[in-house]
């Protein structure tokens, strides 16, 4: 019994020694809810950076089809032209062969009157010569522009095809982006998106300004509630400068749908001059909100979330603008 006891003492103290000498495994700890917040944060923003370079190059996408329209609708005249002006410089050259071999110049002098003969036909060739080789220059011109049209739209073709490309990649890397960041809310916040208000305001609380400007903020408030959706611009969901081109679109003022773009598009105002209806824009221009007054902002914040009103220090400012 004493060597058994012995024997289980040694495996014991073997044992806790082997567990104390072996290489420790960490253990990982759940991510605290302010670590999940910031980098739901961090993700958000790096998300609405790549939304809204696929909201560019879809407005350049816009632009190209429309240039490809354009070219197209200048082709088929141009073609038309280019034909009638082959078929006219062949009817000159079979008029100049018929008028040179019905007279020599021998036969038309010995006629009566054959020298004033001979004169009137020189000059009417002389004409017919001018005029040939005005059709064949306008031929040749209709030829060049032609080639330069398809040339024109060859490239815009191209060029269009290429971006069609980067869309679905960026299309796939944001949907890619999006299954990280609502899994980060699941365990953040027990669901993937924010609960609707239980009465968010509507077009109704709107304050009342006149103007474009007014409709443009009705709108907004209309909006409130309704969930970010990336590359949207309603009825149903919005990204932010979905939201805002919208709003204006309603108010009869055509804006991209690309934030930086609206920056460009809109006349730069300071921040004394802001007035309900101006577009604030944030640091980065990765992020817009319509000014609806009282210092806050109408938005659409990021995915998981609803378009809401807030205070529009939100973010770092990078300027504001007034939709002209």
């Amino acid at each position: 019994m004493s060597s058994l006891r012995n024997t289980l003492r040694a495996l014991l103290v073997a044992a806790v020694s082997a567990a104390l000498v072996a290489p420790a495994v960490p253990v990982r700890a759940e991510p605290s809810p302010a670590e999940l917040t910031r980098r739901i944060e961090k993700s958000s923003t790096e998300l609405e950076h790549v939304v809204e370079a696929y909201n560019k190059l879809r407005e350049e996408m816009k632009t190209n089809k429309a240039a490809v329209a354009r070219v197209q609708s200048r082709i088929g005249p141009l073609e038309e032209e280019t034909e009638r002006s082959r078929a006219d410089v062949g009817e000159m050259a079979v008029t100049a062969y018929k008028t040179g071999s019905n007279l020599t110049t021998v036969e038309a002098l010995l006629r009566p009157g054959g020298s004033e003969t001979m004169l009137d036909r020189l000059g009417m060739l002389d004409q017919l010569t001018r005029q040939r080789q005005q059709k064949i220059a306008n031929f040749t011109g209709n030829q060049r522009r032609l080639l330069d049209e398809k040339t024109r739209l060859d490239v815009t073709l191209s060029r269009q095809a290429a971006q069609a490309r980067q869309l679905t990649a960026a299309k796939k890397r944001i949907e890619g982006d999006l299954a990280e960041l609502y899994e980060l809310r699941r365990q953040a916040y027990g669901r993937a998106t924010e609960k609707p208000a239980a009465r968010p305001d509507s077009a109704d609380d709107a304050p009342a300004i006149s103007g474009r400007a007014g409709v443009a903020v009705r709108y907004a408030y209309g909006a409130l509630g309704k969930p970010y959706v990336w590359g949207a611009d309603g009825p149903n969901g919005y990204d932010c400068s979905g939201l805002t081109s919208a709003a204006w679109r309603a108010a009869g003022k055509s804006l991209p749908h690309n934030t930086r773009m609206q920056w460009d598009a809109v006349a730069h105002i300071s921040r004394a001059e802001l007035r309900p209806g101006d577009l604030v824009f944030y640091s980065g221009l990765g992020h817009v909100g319509l000014y609806v007054g009282g210092g806050q902002v109408i938005d659409a914040p990021s995915a998981g979330r609803n378009v809401l009103k807030r205070g529009m220090n939100l973010m770092p400012i990078q300027g504001y603008g007034r939709v002209r």
